[in-house]
Formats: C-alpha cells, sequence, structure tokens
C-alpha cells in the first residue's frame, strides 16, 4: 500500500488537516497514526538515550554530533547565557502579572534590537542565533521571575553543562539532580519538533517574507501562547489539579464527558492512533513521583488516562504527562509553556533555515463567502 493510501484521514476540525503546505527534511509526524521522526531518527531511539543538546545540534546543525563536537557545542551554550544590559533593563520594566510568553516574545525581540541579524540573512549567522536563543531564554524567564517576584537581579551564568540543567538551578537557586536534569533533557528532546505546527508554520509564512530570524521566533511564540497549542500543558495541569483523589477526578471527568465537554490534553490533530511521546514522557513522570514520594498527581493523571481511554477512546498527548512531570519539579504552571518555548526553539530556527533556502514567499489562496455585486451608496445616502 503506498504512503498516500496509508496516510490518516484529515480530522475536520482543524483547518487545512492533511493539507500539504510545503517540503521539508526535518520531520514526519502520524504517517502510521502514531510516529514522529526527527530527521530520519525515531522518536523513541533518541528521546531517553539522547541529551537535549545533541538534539539541538542535529536540527539546527543537521546531524547528530560527535562526542567532541557535542563538548564543543555545549561549551559555547554555556557561554551564550548571559543577558545583555539592555535586555535585562526591558525584562526589569515588564510587569509582575505578565504572562511568561509575553515576557519570553518581549525578551526576543529585546534581544533582536541589541544583537540584530545582518541583513543578508547567512545561514551561519542564523544557526548563530538560534543557539544564542536556546542558550538564554531560559536566563530571559527566570531573570525576569526574580524580579518581578522579589525584586532580586540574579547572576543568570551557572555552571551547569545543560540547558535543563541550568534552567532549574537558576528557578530554584541550586544544583538540580541528576534525575531532574535527565527528566529535563527528555522532556525538551520530545518537544523540540514537530513538522508543520501551528507555530512552526507561522515562523515559515515569517521567514518567507524575508524577515529576521527574531521576528519569526517572537511570532511563533505567539502562536504557541494560545491554550489550543502550547498553553495545553498548562490547562492539562489546571484540570489534574481540581482533585484530591483519583476516585473523585474520575467520577467527575466522566460527568464532564456525558455533558460533551471537551478535556484539554487528549487527542492530537495529527495522531490518530496514539502520541508516541506520551509513552516516553508518562514513565518519566512516574519516576519523578516515585522518587518524591508523591504519587498524588501521577495517579490522577494515569485515572483520567484510563477514563478517557473508555468513556471516549481518546489518548493523552505529550502535554498530559509533562504537566505532572514539571510539577514534580517545583516549576511553576505559567513557566509550563515557556520550556516549550525553549525546546521548541530549535525546530522553528531549522525551519526558517530551511524556508529561506527554500526562498519563496507563502501566499495561499482564500475561499471567498462574502456578499457579491453590492451596489455602492455615497455617504450621505446611508442609513443605519
Amino acid at each position: 500500500m503506498s504512503e498516500a493510501a496509508s496516510a490518516p484521514k484529515p480530522k475536520k476540525s482543524v483547518a487545512l488537516s492533511g493539507v500539504p503546505a510545503g517540503n521539508t527534511a526535518l520531520c514526519t509526524v502520524g504517517r502510521s497514526g502514531n510516529d514522529l521522526q526527527y530527521r530520519g531518527y525515531d522518536i523513541l531511539d533518541i528521546a531517553e538515550r539522547c541529551e537535549f543538546e545533541e538534539i539541538a545540534y542535529l536540527l539546527i546543525h543537521g546531524k547528530l554530533p560527535t562526542q567532541t563536537e557535542l563538548e564543543v557545542y555545549k561549551a559555547t551554550l554555556a557561554r551564550l547565557r548571559g543577558l545583555p544590559a539592555t535586555v535585562r533593563a526591558v525584562l526589569e520594566q515588564l510587569p509582575a502579572a505578565s504572562h511568561p510568553m509575553d515576557v519570553m516574545r518581549t525578551g526576543v525581540s529585546a534581544l533582536g534590537c541589541v544583537l540584530p541579524e545582518k541583513e543578508d540573512h547567512n545561514h551561519a549567522g542564523a544557526r548563530e542565533i538560534a543557539d544564542r536563543l536556546i542558550a538564554s531564554l531560559g536566563s530571559m524567564l527566570v531573570y525576569w521571575y526574580h524580579y518581578s517576584v522579589s525584586g532580586k537581579r540574579i547572576d543568570v551564568e551557572t555552571d551547569d553543562d545543560s540547558v535543563g540543567g541550568h534552567f532549574l538551578h537558576l528557578l530554584h537557586g541550586r544544583s538540580p539532580s541528576k534525575q531532574w536534569v535527565g527528566a529535563m533533557h527528555t522532556s525538551l528532546i520530545l518537544y523540540a519538533e514537530h513538522e508543520f505546527n501551528a507555530s512552526t508554520f507561522a515562523a515559515r509564512v515569517i521567514a518567507g517574507t524575508g524577515s529576521d530570524m527574531y521576528s519569526c521566533i517572537a511570532g511563533a511564540i505567539g502562536a504557541l501562547r494560545g491554550p489550543k497549542h502550547g498553553g495545553a500543558n498548562e490547562v492539562a495541569f489546571d484540570i489534574q489539579q481540581r482533585y484530591d483523589s483519583a476516585d473523585e477526578a474520575e467520577a467527575d471527568i466522566r460527568k464532564r464527558v456525558a455533558n460533551k465537554e471537551v478535556i484539554i490534553g487528549f487527542g492530537h490533530p495529527v495522531y490518530t492512533v496514539s502520541d508516541p511521546r506520551n509513552q516516553v514522557i508518562k514513565e518519566v513522570a512516574r519516576k519523578l513521583a516515585n522518587d518524591s514520594g508523591d504519587n498524588k498527581m501521577f495517579s490522577i493523571a494515569e485515572r483520567l488516562e484510563s477514563v478517557m481511554k473508555q468513556a471516549k477512546n481518546m489518548f493523552p498527548n505529550l502535554d498530559w504527562y509533562s504537566a505532572v512531570s514539571y510539577h514534580l519539579m517545583g516549576i511553576p504552571t505559567t513557566m509550563f509553556t515557556p520550556l516549550f518555548v525553549l525546546a521548541r526553539t530549535t525546530g522553528w530556527s531549522a525551519h526558517v533555515i530551511e524556508q529561506r533556502t527554500d526562498g519563496k514567499i507563502i501566499r495561499p489562496s482564500a475561499n471567498y463567502v462574502g456578499p457579491e455585486k453590492v451596489e455602492f451608496v455615497p455617504i450621505g445616502e446611508r442609513r443605519s
């Protein structure tokens, strides 16, 4: 059977579902209903066997690094964690009530003003910007967080050798455990890339106009902010934390399902069988729960997974157990989606570079559904 014949049917609830909008060598999603590959590598082969920086290198620089290349790359990222004084000043001006996603978007724009991309948009320069963003996005977020909460100007330089470890160190003020660092590696890898999703497509549309890398990433952050996209992991945790027990959660969710309420964290616009990332992140969450001795949230999440499978034949997506994992590492709920940004900037940047290579502006047609041949009425003759 051909790939086209075996492809999942488009979903009516998703605009342009199943419509090819371009070519990519970066990622395939859901061709069998439950598969995901980054540059040909199966997500199940790399999610727990690689460090996040390996996958960032794969996506942005085109191949998996050797051990020496990885060490050099991690040292480069560590040198790029600092924030220019102007960017820190901008972050300090943002209200404490700001959503962290707005902080991330603003931080990217500010950095683009201080260290703008060269006009020729060469690939080497674009990759350097991508690396700087991956290294410094966590610094931006946590610098603003501590300043807005306590007025403290933290030092954003740490000796952690990973992006995830650096973030946790800045957040909690101490070096994270090996288990937490490993959990962050896996989570960030799972979120790193996902073909032509809404935010990535937004970035490619902006790139197609010839705009700069910072504008592409800021636009992608704006798209990811929505609850139908990246914001779903925050909503998923809001659902889970409503309950004191798995039994209470099951009883309430069954009522909500009976009333045809949509339960965020289940189903997916592309996957039709299951989300392959879920089995990985679920085990991460299980290990974190067992290590902490606090299984409440995991038990609730797992019970609701069973309920949704039985009642609606729906599977959890990556967001469902990611919410549990982040909570168990003491990460504030409003930072869940910014961590998505931290990971997905790797994929966004790679797509921007790929779109620039294509060199075409993206300009689809619209199906007009408005009135035809309306007679013009001069302003003095119009009636309300």
